[in-house]
């Protein structure tokens, strides 16, 4: 395939935008080549410059759990922009979307709506803070919730440590009230909580990990979770910005059975428009100004074109159920790319959790980020780019999760397995 016109697109781009791109995740730095501008998209495809037809496994990482452009979303946005996209006032849509997300998810009582996912971590950080009355946060390496200062630490040379900042702009004082634990380590997680527990607001943590590649919680982490939020009283903030809606209806943590305090959400419930949402306990969200002291405002949290688009998407996956479909795709995908990695020697660990799921170019297991590390991400950009070259767009990086959705087809999963395969083929004889 040819992708000129998105290189000479990059390259003005670069002349105006910082790095070319106005998120990192779209640059293509990792793998060796100029990313793709896209022109439209539509089911399982997207379209870019050179009219170039590509099998889209990103679904705007991770929203359009859908497709692209469905005909229901884009007909319930058109009616709904000829009202008006913005009114800064409440609207009946808020309310509808807010009784959809409590009626899905048995933890959340009652939700508000953001702007992002970013800003739903930010905001239930603050709430956790204020609810607790105490200081300090508790994250895991390799979980990402957003660009918020006091989330973008990393930890230091010790397996256990008050968070340093890892993005120059972010102040010493920021992150100071931030611990760092290794994700999947119920025994460190037991004996930090020991020393600092009574100190601790809340423990913000994806119950599947998207950032380090698809990485899943297990049981034994989840009970050292809900251990130390009962033996002091700290708030669990579950992470579903990625995994809300589509690992299952009621999210990751029905799957896992956790039961947090507080949930942050996003992509899904926007059906592709800018969102975010937390919610949780009604005793602690009632804590959230006009109703309580904890402040958080936006001029465009619950702009209609996304209440719109994001109560259509849920309406949708409700009367369809496409969840056991999306299930028999992507098990075939992670199989067939599995058994063509093996038949040409090709070290693989394949991580799924319903339609998302992660290819590690390595042996594995993978179960949290010091051994997602140790995947070959020279061999990883390879396989990217000859995937392109074959027409199927897969995450631009190791260490993110790509997603099946409603829109692919058997055929789609047979060329992207072939693809594999010939690609597997070609890298053994090297």
């Amino acid at each position: 395939m040819e992708f000129s016109r998105s290189s000479q697109a990059f390259a003005e781009a670069q002349h105006w935008i910082p790095g070319g791109v106005d998120s990192p995740a779209r640059a293509f730095g990792a793998v060796g080549c100029d990313p793709l501008f896209i022109e439209r998209a539509a089911g399982a495809y997207l379209y870019d410059l050179d009219g170039n037809a590509l099998i889209d496994y990103i679904g705007s990482w991770g929203p359009m759990i859908l497709g692209h452009a469905h005909p229901e979303v884009t007909a319930a946005l058109e009616k709904a922009i000829q009202q008006g996209t913005s009114y800064g006032t409440p609207t009946l849509l808020e309310t509808r979307l807010a009784q959809k997300v409590v009626a899905a998810i048995p933890s959340i009582e009652m939700v508000r709506f953001v702007n992002s996912g970013t800003e739903a971590t930010m905001s239930a950080i603050r709430l956790a803070r204020g609810f607790t009355g105490r200081n300090k946060i508790v994250k895991f390496e390799g979980n990402y919730h957003g660009h918020a200062d006091s989330l973008l630490v990393a930890a230091g040379s010790a397996a256990a440590t008050f968070g340093v900042p890892n993005s120059p702009g972010v102040t010493p004082g920021t992150s100071q009230d931030t611990l760092v634990l290794p994700y999947n380590n119920a025994e460190k997680l037991l004996q930090t909580m020991e020393d600092v527990g009574k100190e601790v607001a809340g423990i913000i943590f994806e119950p599947i990990v998207g950032n380090m590649g698809c990485v899943v919680a297990t049981e034994e982490f989840c009970a050292a979770l809900r251990e130390v939020r009962e033996l002091y009283g700290i708030l669990l903030i579950c992470d579903e910005v990625m995994t809300g809606f589509r690992v299952d209806y009621r999210g990751a943590q029905h799957l896992l059975k956790i039961q947090p305090d507080i949930t942050t959400l996003g992509k899904i419930i926007g059906g592709g428009l800018p969102v975010g949402a937390y919610g949780g306990l009604r005793e602690i969200m009632r804590q959230i100004l006009p109703s309580g002291p904890v402040f958080q405002a936006g001029t465009l949290s619950g702009n209609p074109l996304a209440m719109t688009a994001g109560l259509c998407t849920l309406e949708i996956l409700e009367k369809t159920n496409p969840y056991p479909y999306l299930e028999q795709l992507s098990a075939e995908l992670a199989a067939g790319i599995a058994q063509a990695a093996k038949k040409h020697n090709i070290p693989l660990c394949v991580n799924r959790v319903g339609s998302m799921m992660t290819f590690f170019f390595q042996e594995g297991p993978v179960y949290d980020w010091e051994t997602a590390s140790r995947s070959d991400t020279r061999a990883y950009a390879h396989f990217f780019r000859e995937m392109l070259h074959r027409g199927i767009y897969f995450p631009c990086s190791q260490f993110e999760a790509l997603f099946v959705s409603a829109a692919h087809r058997e055929e789609h999963i047979r060329e992207t397995i072939h693809a594999a395969d010939t690609i597997f083929a070609e890298m053994k004889t090297k």
